[in-house]
């Protein structure tokens, strides 16, 4: 029996040496199997039983757990076990501990080998093997316990391997994405760099076309005043040439008269005018007329209005020796220092619409307010209380003026038309018509026998309130015309346009003496101040220019914008200079220091200042229909 046990030890040693390795397990090895063996061994194989077996082995009957002990029989310590067990159980569930896992059992050599000779595919070798080892285990040659497991180190290596074989793949893989992420990162730098290029050279090109675009500029501002002049020169020599044209067609008519008064004469028969006019006006009624003969026409019948009205009143004659200026010795009087200290003190509710326009008599403490809501009212000072309430235009009022007596009021009105007001009466004496748009503004020449009047239809007109007709038709802006202004005691107009330009023009001839450029956007006022040094203009964005008026040059340019300055006026002294703007709030700037200050009291837009005489007080008119006194 030694021998024959002899026998698989030295097959099982053959194996160990072949493995390079000891079957001897180490301590835990052993208790693993001592445990196992322990608890019995349970396995599946397959075994093909011949009919000539002569296997003399005696098979043990395997006792049948699930049986019942008959009565009689009972055993009472195992019973107490079977009790003790099912107690410990059931306490087990209740107290649902939660077991430790078992350590994953090594692979033993019987299934390493096995899974070898699968893997190599030697199936023969692996029924040969199974046999025997099957056989030599059922004879109890070969014990479980004896046959150790695969070692540890040998796994490992083996695990070692496969994730080497995998760090390799993913380093492989890793390899080939830095390679094409090196790859798109050359060529994203590739195209950074020419778009760096292809940025410089747009930047050089945007900064040469800018260069040649400010150049063009400078040119066509250069151009522009001589266009203009010639522009204007143009308008005269079209004015002389209508002119002369007129006397010609004159002329000739009277020479034709005469011709046919000495051939009735000779003849002896009697010379019938109309006749031979009315004859004239078939003939030409026959033929064609172009644009120039229906330009002549339209002149001969304005000159015979104009003749017809030259009949029935005398045309007024342009003052030539002016009275000096009275506002030069009230600025030489007036030493006392500026007034900016300006509180709100009274509120008039006057107007339904919004406020256009105030204006201060010239002799009393009397208001006039102007409305959109068509109405003109006179205030007496301070109290405020309304003295008379004109009514006769029919759209809105947007600027008046007084004459310089204080007896007569102008005012101008979007239904295009310029009225004169009797203050006594409250009567319109006067209506002026000849705009094609609304009037914008209005002013009354210090003489007092003429008004001048600027509209959106690009032009200003004179008027000659003894005549009652227009003297002079202002033509040059190519925008609207927002306001006029008459020169203190002078025949010189300033206009101010939304072509961003202020013109200088001689109310005798009416051409444009001088143009003054430098506002980006419409100008909405301008004024002289009461020296007439100076000349003050507002845009639409709300930046203020002073300009030198004797040499034509700008003095400073002041930003209060956004808002849009709806209107500048001058106190008495010619010191401050106070601009109504958009945002409600009125804009006092010291000319002497620069300095700006801010008086705040409207809700809503302000669209008309002034001051009274002496400065003391300032008067504001806005959007929601009322006029504040400030002092």
């Amino acid at each position: 029996m030694a021998a024959q046990r002899g026998i698989p030890s030295s097959a099982v040693r053959v194996l160990e040496e072949a493995l390079g390795m000891g079957l001897t397990a180490a301590g835990d090895a052993r208790d693993t199997a001592d445990a196992v063996a322990a608890e019995g061994a349970y396995y599946l194989e397959q075994v093909t039983i011949t009919e000539a077996s002569e296997d003399d082995y005696e098979y043990e009957e395997i006792p049948d757990d699930n049986f019942s002990i008959p009565e009689g029989e009972e055993d009472l310590a195992k019973a107490i076990q079977m009790a003790q067990e099912q107690a410990t159980d059931t306490e087990i569930l209740e107290r649902k501990t939660v077991l430790p896992s078992k350590p994953a059992v090594p692979e033993v050599i019987e299934d390493f080998l096995c899974n070898f000779l699968i893997k190599m595919g030697m199936t023969r070798t692996l029924d040969c093997f199974q046999s025997e080892w099957y056989e030599l285990i059922q004879k109890g040659v070969t014990e479980l316990r004896t046959v150790g497991n695969v070692p540890d180190v040998y796994t490992q290596i083996m695990l070692l391997e496969n994730e080497n074989k995998n760090l390799k793949k993913d380093l492989k893989h890793y390899k080939q994405a830095a390679d094409k992420a090196r790859e798109d990162l050359l060529k994203i730098q590739k195209e950074r760099d020419f778009h760096r290029m292809h940025h410089k050279r747009i930047v050089q090109e945007k900064n040469k076309l800018i260069n040649d675009l400010k150049g063009l500029k400078l040119h066509y501002a250069s151009y522009e005043p001589t266009i203009r002049v010639l522009h204007e020169k143009h308008h005269t020599l079209l004015k002389e040439k209508m002119l002369t044209s007129l006397e010609r067609d004159k002329v000739v008519g009277q020479i034709s008269g005469l011709q046919e008064i000495l051939k009735n004469v000779e003849i002896g028969h009697s010379y019938h005018a109309p006749e031979m006019k009315v004859g004239r006006s078939r003939e030409k009624e026959n033929t064609p007329e172009g644009p120039t003969q229906k330009g002549l026409r339209e002149a001969r019948e304005q000159n015979k209005c104009k003749t017809k009205m030259k009949g029935n009143t005398k045309d007024s004659e342009f003052p030539i020796d002016m009275q000096p200026n009275a506002n030069l010795n009230v600025c030489k009087e007036n030493l006392s220092p500026a007034k900016f200290d300006y509180k709100l003190k009274n509120i008039f509710r006057l107007h339904e619409l919004p406020v256009s326009c105030v204006s201060m008599h010239p002799h009393k403490d009397i208001l006039v307010s102007c409305g959109e809501d068509r109405l003109w009212k006179v205030l007496g000072l301070p109290k405020g209380n309304v003295l008379l309430t004109g009514f006769g235009h029919t759209d809105w009022l947007s600027d008046c003026c007084f004459h310089p007596s204080g007896n007569t009021l102008a005012t101008s009105s979007g239904d295009t038309t310029v009225k004169l007001w009797d203050l006594c009466k409250g009567d319109c004496i006067l209506t002026f018509e000849g705009h094609s748009h609304a009037v914008w503004s209005c002013t009354c020449h210090s003489c007092g026998n003429f008004v001048a009047s600027s509209s959106l239809d690009k032009t200003s007109k004179i008027w000659d309130v003894n005549s009652e007709r227009c003297r002079c038709t202002l033509y040059g802006h190519t925008d609207s015309v927002n306001s006029i202004e008459f020169f203190p005691f002078s025949n010189t107009l300033l206009t101010s346009s939304a072509d961003k330009t202020l013109s200088i023009w001689d109310a005798r001839t009416g051409i444009c003496e001088q143009s003054l450029y430098g506002h980006m956007h419409s100008i909405n006022d301008a004024i002289f101040d009461p020296r007439g040094h100076m000349i003050a203009s507002c845009d639409a964005r709300g930046v203020t220019k002073l300009w030198d008026f004797r040499k034509l040059l700008p003095i400073v340019s002041i930003d209060i914008g956004p808002s849009p300055g709806n209107e500048v006026n001058f106190d008495s002294s010619g010191r401050v200079l106070a601009q109504a703007s958009g945002n409600g709030v009125i804009h006092l700037l010291d000319l002497k220091s620069g300095e700006i200050h801010k008086l705040m009291g409207h809700e809503s837009e302000v669209h008309t200042v002034m001051f009274s005489h002496d400065g003391e007080i300032l008067f504001s008119g806005g959007s929601d229909g009322t006029v504040r006194t400030w002092s």
